[in-house]
This record gives C-alpha cells, structure tokens and sequence, in this order.
C-alpha cells in the first residue's frame, strides 16, 4: 500500500456532472478498492495502472488552505451553487481518521459562511465523527452508498469499506441528529433481478434509517470497468459473470426499474431526478436541477 504526501494545485474544481457546480477530491485514489469503481481510471493520470486501484493514496495536505483562498472568489458566498465530495474518492476512507482533510475542508466552508449547497457521499460511517461541523453548515446533504444490507457482499465488492449495517447505522445517526440524508444504491447488483426479496429487503433497511431519499445507478461496464471486474472475478462461476454482462441490456434495465418503481411507492421512498441513472446516458439528461429542489423537504 502506498501512501503519500502531495500538494495539490487546486481543491475546488468545476464539476461535468449534471446539477454539480464544483466538486472537492481530498485525496487521489482510495483504499476502498471497489471492484466496480469507475474512478479507478485516475490511475493514468498519476503513472498507475487501472488495476492498481486500492493500492495507492495520495494525501492533498494543502487542501484546506487551497480552498480557504478559492472561497474568497466566490460570489455570494456561494449562494445558488453546490459542491460535492467527492466524485473520484471517498472523503472518509481510513486516512481521514489521520489526516482529517475533510473535516478541516467543511470547518472551513463553515468559518466562510458558506450559502450554497454542500453534498457529501461516502461509504464510511467515519463521517459522523464530523456531526458537529455539519450542524453549522447551512445546507448539507449527506448520503451513504449502500448496494445490498449482507456485509458478505458489501465486503467482496467494496473490500476494504465499512461493512454496510454500519453505513445504515451512520445514516440513522444523522438522519437522528437532523442531518439531511440520502441513499446511493449505486452500482444496482445484477443480482436484484434472480432474487428481488433481496432488493426489497434493501429498501426496508433504509426505511429503517429514516431515509426517505435515494440515488439508484445502474451498473457501469465501461470498458476499462469491465477489464478489471474479469480480472478480479475470473476465478467466479460464469453464470454470474453472465449476469453481469446482461445488466447492461434495456430489457434487463427496464425490468429491474419496474421492480424499484413499485418498491418506490410501496414503501413512501423519494427517487431523485425520478430515474435510474445509466450513466452512458446520464451525462446528457435535461435535468440539471439542484439537489435542494429535489431532495424531499
């Protein structure tokens, strides 16, 4: 494992997603090693290999005195924006509990006085240790990925993430201390469609929560995604192998998004933007609102 020390150019950087006006990475790479990850094609940019996902962290020391200065050039204090943390990391993952790069990034936009819109997602229940500075942020959204309620599953896919009945916990936890959350059942298994009592036992564990939003994203098989889930996954039965592929199909989409519709309505759950994201078409969806215009208040 490798672990460094960097100082990065910029913190806050403008973001291509829809609805996102900047976004804040803390740190380059992630110890979380999901094998699904589509952020593992950072590797290029610093001299990696895209298998070599999980296996290197960079730490931006200067974050928080980078972003101290780029908030001075905010108008309005940011009002009618919103920034994210992060898109290609987790703000949470272990080398936070060393290094708190997060946490000092939000006492910042706190001290500013920040107006806009501060969405966080994670997979780690490490963010609320950070409850406290949440609360004085203005509007802050956090969301905690969760694609199944079985720790063995969460544990193969996402290897070295808190096992998912302690993100549900976390989630509970700020939903209890009037943190506004959401859910990111993202990437949807392929799995769900062969054993739809397990999808539904999902929505139940974030009822559970308090948890009223969700995100869904399909699964992504880009090419180098796909490279690296057959290289982990070579040595698993080809019918699963099978299911995977197949998740990629319209029939197979739709057929999945029928079930979510119906447990949508069954159990009082607010899908955000009203789709299932697929992300080679997401890119390009005329939606572009802002999370607080969609997020059920």
């Amino acid at each position: 494992m490798e672990y460094k020390e960097i100082q990065a150019k910029t913190i806050l950087v403008k973001c291509g997603i829809p609805g996102i006006d900047y976004v804040i990475n803390p740190y380059t790479g992630c110890r979380f090693a999901c094998k699904y990850c589509y952020a593992s094609f950072m590797g290029r940019f610093v001299g990696k290999k895209i298998n070599d996902w999980g296996e290197y962290v960079w730490v931006k020391i200067n974050a928080p005195e980078l972003l101290k200065k780029q908030l001075t050039s905010m108008k309005n204090k940011g009002l009618g924006k919103e920034v994210i943390m992060s898109t290609v990391t987790d703000p949470y993952q272990g080398i936070e509990a060393k290094y708190k790069i997060t946490r000092q990034c939000l006492e910042i936009f706190a001290d500013y006085g920040f107006e806009g819109i501060l969405s966080i997602l994670t997979k780690s229940d490490l963010v609320t240790r950070d409850i406290d500075v949440l609360k004085r942020l203005k509007n802050t959204l956090v969301g905690l990925t969760v694609t199944s309620t079985d720790d063995s599953i969460s544990r193969y896919f996402e290897t070295y993430a808190p096992p998912v009945s302690q993100r549900l916990k976390a989630l509970k936890t700020l939903h209890q201390n009037g943190i506004k959350t959401y859910a990111f059942i993202g990437p949807l298994l392929p799995h769900f469609v062969a054993k739809p009592e397990e999808l539904e036992k999902l929505f139940i564990s974030l009822k559970e929560t308090g948890t009223r939003d969700i995100f869904i994203e399909h699964l992504n098989l880009s090419t180098y995604i796909r490279t690296r889930l057959l290289s982990e996954m070579k040595e698993e039965n080809k019918e699963i192998l099978t299911t995977f592929y197949s998740s990629q199909t319209k029939e197979y989409r739709k057929q999945l998004e029928e079930m979510i519709r119906g447990l949508i309505k069954k159990y009082d759950m607010h899908l955000l933007m009203d789709l299932v994201i697929f992300h080679k078409e997401f890119q390009s969806h005329p939606s572009k609102g802002k999370l607080d215009k969609i997020v059920a208040k």
